[in-house]
């Protein structure tokens, strides 16, 4: 046991430095691979974006990689492929993602790549209007989804008055709106090392990984860089909240129900998330899948899930049904959601979902990229850098009193929000 917890990445073979300009560099050594895996973060995501421009930041990490002051679009990606690398961004509510692969040897042009995308980007405007086009198709592509706008849907009830009610891809009149000076104000005012976050996982030395950072990206500065805003104050639901988004036509409809969730560092997180794998996700997707699918026959799928990040998450159960079984479905999840608050869960339940849990984990962490995002994911959330070899403790200290404990604080059966979309 000893020799298989010290295969999981901890203090003494994670290397954190933090650069003079504030970037956090996390690096870690797997030379059973010829490759390298880069995984960052910076603090430039949809909160940032003004109501009536919602996408800003979604179509900002987009357009990064479309041409820069030294290198067009067709050269960017000639440069990576002609050598067998990717590369690319993302955003999210809280952050901007980016991150790429490549041979060893080719970690050198990977990161010049990624520093002169972050720095040096041109927003060339017939590249932004193609860019503009492909956002507004996904939209519409969207718009015709019932599981998407059924998720919407939930977000804007549960979050009504909050930040996270708002879509960060935007819509389509928000997405029209935006403007090539707003996309380079955007860049200029938010992109910046302050807050930034890059993991290294491969065939390199992690001192040396650090090196090759600093030298693309140790003279970064941006004096304007701004602040990402606080979250103000999350109020939950008082009562239940119900709503029906219409969608002609369609011959599925889904559903999302269920109420807020811990954050991701908050202590309970740990025991919610064991107590979401019994309730919908373990084997055939846990008792909600048991019942709803397996048993009633009301469901082309049936799970739940648990998001947690920097603010408060969801807990919510997730069904596509036939549009005639909608109420049926509805009112079952409901009465599961009961029997687990009031009838708890056994021993044995337990004691399968923490062997699932720490048996998945060194699964997780056998690829660079699963490496990666773990070490993002300790930076991201203050986890501390033996949180992994600590995890299978962890999970064993959970009892049944602090699972059922978690589930009553955040699921209240009187107090669902329930979003359906469909015909």
């Amino acid at each position: 046991m000893a020799t298989e917890r010290h295969s999981l990445p901890g203090a003494d073979d994670i290397h954190r430095v933090e650069l003079s300009n504030g970037i956090v560099v996390l690096a870690r050594s797997n030379f059973n691979s010829p490759s390298v895996v880069i995984t960052a973060y910076l603090h430039a995501g949809g909160l940032l974006d003004p109501d009536k421009k919602l996408g800003l930041a979604d179509f900002v990490s987009s357009a990064l990689m479309r041409g820069t002051q030294k290198r067009d679009f067709q050269t960017l990606y000639d440069e990576l492929e002609s050598v067998g690398a990717s590369f690319g961004y993302n955003s999210g509510t809280h952050f901007a993602g980016f991150g790429g692969r490549s041979l060893v040897e080719d970690l050198p042009l990977l990161l010049d790549v990624m520093a002169d995308t972050l720095l040096n980007p041109t927003f060339p405007p017939g590249q932004m209007e193609k860019l503009r086009a492909q956002m507004l198709t996904g939209l519409a592509i969207r718009a015709q989804d019932t599981n998407d706008m059924a998720s919407l849907t939930f977000d804007e009830l549960l979050y009504d008055g909050h930040p996270y009610s708002r879509a960060d891809e935007g819509w389509p009149e928000t997405v029209q709106a935006i403007t090539l000076d707003d996309l380079a104000e955007f860049h200029r005012k938010y992109y910046g090392p302050r807050g930034m976050a890059i993991a290294i996982v491969g065939a390199v030395e992690p001192e040396k990984a650090a090196g090759e950072v600093e030298r693309v990206l140790g003279g970064w500065q941006n004096p304007v860089q701004g602040e990402m805003p606080e979250l103000p104050e999350f109020k939950p639901p008082t009562h239940t909240l119900q709503r029906h988004y219409l969608i002609p036509g369609k011959s599925q409809s889904d559903i999302v129900m269920g109420s807020y969730g811990p954050r991701r560092n908050d202590p309970e997180y740990l025991s919610a998330s064991l107590g979401n794998n019994i309730l919908g996700q373990f084997g055939m997707m846990g008792r909600i899948g048991d019942v709803v699918r397996e048993q009633s026959g009301l469901a082309y799928y049936a799970y739940s899930s648990l998001s947690g990040g920097i603010g408060p998450g969801a807990w919510y159960v997730n069904a596509g049904v036939n549009p005639a079984n909608l109420e049926k479905a509805v009112d079952l999840i409901k009465q599961e959601l009961k029997r687990y608050i009031d009838q708890g869960l056994s021993a044995e339940e337990l004691a399968d979902s923490q062997a699932n849990y720490i048996g998945r984990l060194p699964l997780s962490l056998e690829s660079n990229g699963g490496v990666a995002g773990s070490l993002l994911n300790i930076e991201r959330f203050g986890l501390g850098l033996d949180y992994y070899r600590q995890y299978p403790d962890r999970v064993r200290a959970v009892t049944v009193e602090d699972v059922l404990a978690t589930a009553r604080q955040y699921i209240d059966p009187e107090r669902l929000v329930i979003a359906t979309a469909g015909p």
